[in-house]
């Protein structure tokens, strides 16, 4: 396993990681959720990325059944909050009150008494943006987190977390969590550089748009499948991506890899990329999705999926 700085800091987590939403505590019962995380800790994954508007909570209590049993300091365990929780018209948001009632029910449903990251899961325009920079400050100071970050945040409003953070000589934001892959490359532009040029490192989400770039859709949408059940997929389940996507799979078959693997691998390409934060229904899933973090994409490689991709 290769494992990255997270931006400039010294903390340093696995290139794949795994993530929680959609599947433990909601989809995937408990049994295969936990088979799923041991799959990953015993064979390098370090980062577990989790947020408390997963099955409402649930899947942090999975999360943390499992991880009882290694070594905390051996793991880099993370939650986001910005969700509403509950009726309760404060259980949402960024403010100072939903931050500090969010981070100690997290920490109960992990059984820790520290979360390595804490995100605040969305940007929050009801919350003086100063308000939720000292608050999420406060949190490192108190030792609850150890670093924090953002998750879907626009480049302008990480540009202002920054800034406001230094005025007070406060904690900066350590991370984004974005989502970005093969079929969604939005924050080139913007928020790579903006990332990079204040020192975030960048943990993003749906590498696989979403099971898309698996290529188990290229012969038709399977039943049972999220395709099928859900309307998750409606906007890019279509027959140009599809058509992107076999092109891809082809290139992957030479280059003995599964179309998951080269999708993987063609995400970490970029160093700014602290890691691909992957979902898994299966044991088999994980140890698929950790073999990409060994791929090396050649130059000639990039060209023909860029061209594709075009």
């Amino acid at each position: 396993m290769e494992y990255r700085r997270l931006g400039k800091a010294g903390m340093r987590v696995s290139a794949v990681s795994l993530g929680a939403w959609l599947t433990y505590g909601g989809s995937v019962e408990s049994d295969m959720a936990a088979q799923c995380l041991r799959a990953a800790i015993d064979n390098g994954i370090n980062f577990i990325d989790v947020a408390d508007a997963y099955a409402y909570g649930e899947a942090e209590r999975v999360v943390g059944a499992v991880i009882r049993d290694y070594k905390r300091a051996d793991l880099v365990l993370s939650s986001k909050l910005f969700w509403p929780m509950s009726s309760n018209v404060n259980d949402q948001g960024l403010s100072r009150k939903h931050i500090m009632e969010s981070i100690d029910k997290s920490l109960r449903h992990f059984g820790t008494d520290y979360l390595d990251i804490y995100f605040c899961h969305r940007f929050d325009p009801n919350t003086p943006l100063e308000e939720t920079v000292r608050a999420m400050s406060d949190l490192v100071q108190a030792g609850k987190v150890l670093y924090w970050g953002t998750s879907v945040w626009e480049a302008d409003q990480i540009e202002q977390a920054v800034s406001i953070a230094k005025q007070y000589n406060g904690y900066l934001p350590q991370v984004e969590q974005p989502r970005y892959n093969m079929l969604d490359r939005h924050i080139e532009p913007a928020i790579i550089p903006t990332c990079e040029q204040h020192g975030l490192g960048l943990t993003v989400w749906s590498p696989l748009a979403q099971g898309l770039l698996t290529g188990k859709y290229n012969a038709g949408v399977p039943e049972g499948s999220r395709g099928a059940t859900t309307k998750w997929l409606d906007r890019e389940l279509n027959d140009s991506n599809l058509q992107k996507i076999r092109q891809l799979t082809a290139i992957a078959e030479e280059l003995e890899l599964t179309t998951s693997q080269l999708a993987l691998a063609w995400v970490l390409r970029l160093p700014q990329i602290s890691s691909v934060i992957t979902g898994a229904t299966k044991p088999e899933h994980v140890l698929d999705n950790i073999k990409a973090g060994e791929v090396q994409l050649s130059a000639d490689v990039q060209a023909q999926i860029e061209a594709i991709l075009a």
